[in-house]
């Protein structure tokens, strides 16, 4: 469980230097949501991964392949069963209703005696699920090490494992789905970050790698890029690692990034295109205000960025002009137990996972609608 740590409160003054057009915002999308509903714990009850708690990543299911099916969530798991940040395994596969199943438990590589998924996890329309790793062999995080994408079948094997280069502590992950092609864009938050000791180091990273897709084949990688960097990272105590999380991709190209240090969301123009780096974390599209530790990132279907606060337990949405349009409490007292967020598959609700709670409470995948 991620303890509240202290934000920085920058004022609610927007910073905005995006030139690119921004989309007329509607009424905030999170007003016309009503209430909460917990669906199901997300910890493994038997099995490989048994106890796995800290659920990280959150993404829905976009069609029916394999065991995967249409509409249900996917949550992965941070910690294993001792509650040691890093090392947890498992993903399950969540039914609207509250049906869970253990889709996959990431084997532990041989050279790493850990996994550790991170919140970086989507589901392709192919039925290929990709997975952030930041293991920490026995929870210490002097042990982090670089992590790696493991692409499963929709069946929950691996397949495929990426790893090297510019992949370097992935803690979040969001996709644009092409069917034969698809575009993934991860935060990394290991560039130097263990050996700064807990001071921050301005080298976090988002890179955009390319995937083929074809019949019958394992997804190729086509390209890989570093677009920006710059982005404020440490190690902590009670969270391993913090640093550039959320990700989502607006309107007009503009990729949005929870800056969980610099307490703010940061832009990055073109992204799907960019051909060169930007620096400094990107642009500062707001900055402080209700914002307390974003981790979390969604967009809204009118544009709006949705970010949840690891430091409170509430939502804010963020238009791209940069004004905090709203705010919504999700867990009451909840510094530490927001993570993933990902709209329903009708856009009308807000998945979430609740690190709050007891007993089949506890560790459970929630529904804002």
């Amino acid at each position: 469980m991620r303890s509240h740590h202290r934000a920085l409160w920058l004022g609610a003054t927007a910073a905005l230097a995006i030139a690119a057009p921004s989309v007329a915002s509607a009424s905030p999308f999170i007003d016309g949501l009503s209430s909460t509903h917990l669906i199901a714990s997300a910890v493994p009850a038997t099995g490989l991964g048994k106890g796995d708690e800290n659920p990280y990543g959150v993404a829905v299911v976009p069609s029916t392949v394999g065991t995967l099916v249409r509409g249900d969530v996917l949550v992965s798991n941070f910690n294993n069963a001792q509650n040691q940040q890093g090392t947890g395994s498992s993903i399950v596969e969540v039914s609207p209703t509250g049906h869970v199943r253990v889709f996959s438990v990431v084997p532990k590589p041989t050279a790493t005696p850990a996994v550790g998924l991170t919140t970086a996890l989507v589901v392709l329309r192919s039925g290929y699920v990709i997975v952030g790793s930041l293991p920490a062999p026995g929870g210490n995080l002097s042990a982090a090490r670089a992590g790696a994408l493991t692409i499963l079948d929709a069946s929950g094997h691996v397949v495929e494992t990426l790893a090297g280069g510019d992949i370097n502590g992935p803690w979040d992950m969001t996709a644009v789905d092409h069917g034969s092609r698809a575009t993934l864009f991860v935060t990394n938050v290991l560039n130097g970050t263990v050996a700064g000791k807990g001071k921050d180091v301005n080298r976090g990273t988002v890179i955009r790698i390319g995937l083929r897709i074809r019949n019958g084949h394992i997804p190729d990688v086509t390209s890989n890029h570093v677009i920006a960097n710059g982005f404020a990272e440490h190690t902590d105590a009670s969270a391993l690692v913090i640093g550039p999380t959320g990700v989502g991709l607006g309107p007009h190209g503009v990729l949005y990034v929870a800056d969980s240090v610099g307490n703010r969301i940061a832009a990055i123009p073109h992204a799907l295109t960019r051909s060169s780096i930007l620096g400094g974390g990107g642009m500062s599209v707001s900055v402080g205000g209700s914002l307390n530790d974003p981790l979390g990132l969604a967009i809204a279907p009118n544009g709006d960025v949705i970010s949840a606060n690891g430091g409170d337990g509430r939502i804010v949405e963020t238009t791209t002009a940069g004004v905090q349009s709203a705010t919504r409490t999700l867990v009451p007292d909840g510094g530490g137990d927001l993570f993933g967020i990902a709209l329903t598959m009708s856009q009308h609700g807000l998945f979430f996972v609740n690190d709050a709670g007891s007993g089949s409470d506890a560790n459970s995948l929630e529904l804002l609608r």
